[in-house]
């Protein structure tokens, strides 16, 4: 888990791609839009990692076909349940290993996180080759310490202020616009932002 006030989520999933790629494990991500917050259930984040997971190996398991096929055959195609997705994530996870990765966790909606939260503790307990990355602001901590006590390893990150002030001062100067912006904006700019995100 990754406690963050700043975007460095990226460079970790990019770390992580690379070293699942090199011992053959699917890697699935889900990343949390707060604009789309009430269409994000639990059971449509799991299908979505469970179909990425799926779309990284090279044969699918017989009993996941199966399962597929039959909720299709449902009044005209039926989406899975959440537990029937779990169940699915531990069927697979349980013979190799899988990384799930989600992004933005403080961006769930809370009666939804701790649904997802119960559900990620059970795949993690049928299924201990899983790694689960989750990135997310430090307010949620203790919520997800809770759910996946004993299972939870927390780093919490925090950007210096100088590193911010470069961030800024290297974006400016690829602005295609230069003549927008007047010299007592840029100075706005460089100073309240990274005192708004060191508050964060």
């Amino acid at each position: 888990m990754l406690l963050k006030s700043c975007d460095a989520s990226s460079l970790v999933l990019d770390t992580l791609g690379d070293s699942a790629r090199e011992q053959d494990a699917p890697v699935a991500c889900f990343y949390f839009d707060f604009a789309a917050q009430k269409e994000q259930f639990p059971a449509t984040i799991l299908g979505s990692l469970l179909k990425q997971v799926v779309g990284g190996l090279e044969k699918v398991p017989a009993e996941i076909l199966s399962t597929f096929r039959s909720q299709k055959r449902v009044m005209g195609g039926r989406r899975l349940g959440l537990d029937q997705a779990v169940e699915m994530l531990q069927h697979i996870s349980s013979s190799q290993p899988i990384f799930i990765c989600i992004d933005a966790l403080d961006e769930c909606m809370a009666e939804y996180r701790a649904q997802l939260l119960c559900s990620l503790k059970k795949i993690l307990h049928k299924s201990p080759r899983t790694r689960i990355f989750l990135a997310g602001r430090f307010h949620i901590r203790g919520e997800v310490e809770k759910h996946l006590a004993g299972r939870v390893l927390a780093v919490s990150i925090t950007p210096a202020k100088d590193d911010i002030v470069r961030f800024l001062l290297t974006k400016l100067k690829e602005d295609p616009t230069p003549d927008a912006m007047d010299k007592s904006l840029k100075e706005d700019i460089i100073k309240t932002i990274p005192e708004t995100v060191s508050e964060m």
